[in-house]
């Protein structure tokens, strides 16, 4: 979980990181194919770099093995500085996601929760995928 990749345009704490350089950032990277293409732009013609799409691998030797979870992500206008609104398009039982919406309470996520500026798209997916390893949650039965 503590894998917090940091974007390369930050250079101390107190730099302001562009939103776009961000997003062109993460973009690029799921263009190429580049860490696992987790992500990627829902629309290559979304100029505004707000709506992203998801894939989660579910960890093996948890009830989430051998399931690709699908996530819409949504950067809002003030992004990086507030977090990206998740929600889960493939239906999940774990804590901290709305059983019926998908919707992922950014309170109970701890990098939507301490959001900082480097953290990426990928940190937050990554997140997730620690949190199903959790011991809250691997063993939480799942949805057809």
């Amino acid at each position: 979980m503590e894998d917090h990749r940091v974007h390369p345009f930050v250079e101390s704490p107190g730099v302001k990181v562009p939103r776009n350089s961000c997003l062109l950032e993460e973009f690029e990277e799921g263009q190429k194919g580049v860490d696992d293409g987790m992500v990627s732009l829902e629309d290559d013609e979304d100029t505004t770099l707000t709506r992203w799409t998801g894939i989660i691998i579910g960890p093996q030797m948890t009830n989430y093995e051998n399931r690709l979870y699908s996530l819409k992500v949504e950067c809002g206008p003030k992004y990086p500085e507030t977090p990206t609104s998740v929600r889960f398009l493939t239906k999940i039982n774990m804590n901290g996601i709305n059983n019926s919406s998908g919707m992922v309470d950014a309170r109970s996520i701890p990098v939507l929760a301490k959001q900082q500026n480097s953290y990426s798209i990928k940190v937050v997916l990554r997140e997730l995928r620690c949190l199903m390893l959790s011991k809250e949650n691997m063993k939480l039965p799942q949805p057809p």
